[in-house]
This record gives structure tokens, sequence and C-alpha cells, in this order.
């Protein structure tokens, strides 16, 4: 990276971070949910948290469906047949979650187990901590993701391609799983923006695009070796989406390029 797209990606990431502690919907950061005491299912907050994010659910699955046909074309992808094979089947394996199983004992984590793909599970903290439907829709995207992946890791192709590229600009390892992730992770942040773009409302785009990723707004700054650390997942993310970065930083809305609609 240029020092100039680097001085902009701390700028933008600077801006994540600011809306993190100002906006009264901001998304409770990683490290605070994991702080906290487990939360009963029957929690008002857990309750509120999971009829969102099932209300959320088909919204979310047809801007993952969009962003992942997006990321194909930005990433060269499109003209084989043997991938385009895997997209459609990733593509139906999205169509086919169902529910959202709200689950004390995952407490701050969202997961899915592939032998069961139409459920994503949410724990409750992590449900109670996500308080706007941009963030919501943000996890919602990245769990369908790994969905779409598959059991067999059926898009490593476009996996490899955004950990190789992420690892080129900023540095990190982004191998293997992390390149899985920060995929999932970008899905997100794509499908959240695309969101916002469709849904204009009163308040500041640089807000509502923020809560994408603000829960990686931590103090406490550790990944392993499936992760990034939380602070690390933003400069990868950011890198890989200079769009977002000149949006938060200008406050403007840049509307991408329509992305064809999906055949089903």
């Amino acid at each position: 990276m240029s020092p100039e797209a680097r001085a902009l990606l701390e700028e933008a990431s600077a801006v994540v971070c600011t809306q993190a502690k100002l906006d009264p919907k901001s998304s409770v950061a990683i490290d605070e949910m994991q702080a906290r005491p487990s939360l009963p299912v029957q929690h008002p907050d857990a309750q509120a948290g999971a009829q969102r994010a099932q209300k959320l659910l088909p919204v979310a699955k047809a801007l993952v469906i969009s962003s992942l046909r997006q990321l194909v074309v930005e990433y060269n992808l499109q003209k084989s047949p043997r991938f385009e094979r895997r997209v459609q089947q990733a593509i139906a394996r999205v169509n086919a979650v169902r529910r959202v199983r709200p689950d004390m004992e995952s407490r701050d984590n969202a997961s899915v187990f592939l032998s069961r793909p139409q459920v994503i599970t949410f724990g409750t903290i992590f449900l109670a901590g996500l308080r706007s439907d941009e963030g919501m829709i943000s996890v919602l995207a990245h769990e369908l993701m790994h969905i779409a992946d598959g059991e067999n890791d059926s898009l490593r192709l476009l996996v490899s391609a955004v950990g190789s590229k992420a690892g080129d600009l900023t540095g990190l390892d982004v191998q293997g799983q992390r390149g899985e992730e920060i995929t999932c992770d970008l899905i997100g942040a794509m499908a959240v923006r695309a969101y916002v773009a469709d849904t204009p409302g009163y308040e500041s785009i640089a807000r509502r695009l923020a809560r994408s990723i603000q829960h990686n707004c931590v103090e406490i700054d550790e990944g392993d070796e499936d992760h990034l650390s939380p602070r690390s997942t933003i400069r990868a993310l950011l890198s890989l989406h200079p769009v977002l970065v000149r949006e938060l930083v200008n406050d403007r809305e840049e509307r991408a390029q329509p992305v064809p609609p999906v055949k089903q």
C-alpha cells in the first residue's frame, strides 16, 4: 500500500472506533462481550436480538448472494464453468438456511454446524451486543458465507485469492482458515454497504457503515492461528475494500455498480 492509502486506512479505522463510542446503537466490542456473565435465552435483550436476527435473515441471504457474485467478478473467477457450478451450489446452501437459534453456552460467538447448515447458532451475549440492523446483518452474512463455502471448502479459490490479497496489502499472515474468516468478514461488510444504500435514513452513512466492523474495536487485541486479532481484522478488511474506506472518511455514499439479479 502507498503511504497515502495507508494513512487513509488508518483514518477510516479511527472513524469506525470513534463511532463505536458515540453511536447509541454501536455493537459491543468482542473483548467486552467476553467479560460479561452468561445471558439466559429468555433475557429480554437476547430475545430482542434473536427476533431481529430472524427478521433480517432473508435480507442477509439476498445480500450475501449478490455480494458473493460481485466478489467472484472482482477476482475474475466468473469465467470458470467448474467454479461457476460451485458458486451455484453455494447459493443453494445459502438459500436453504431457515433459522437462527439462540444459545446461552455459545456466549459471545456465532457459529454454524455444517452437518446442520439450515441453522445459525448465536450466543445470547452476541445477540444482545449487536444493537443495530447493520451489525446483525454483518454477522449473519459472515456465517452465511461459511455455509456457502460448505464442508468441502468449495469456494477455496476465492478464499485463497482474498486471503493472499489481504496479506500482500497488510503484511499480515492471512492464509488457511484466516483467509476464510477475512473473506466472511468482507462479505459481511459488502452486505451492510448494500443494505445502507438500499435503506436510506437520517443517520450518517459513516455511522451505519461503521456498525459492520466496530465489534472489533477492542482494548485487548488478541488473535489465534485461525483468526486475525480484532484490530488486525479491521485493517485487513479495510485494505480489501477501498470504497468503504473512502465512504467512512468522506461520509459520502458511493453506490457500487449494480449486480445482476441471481437466477434462482
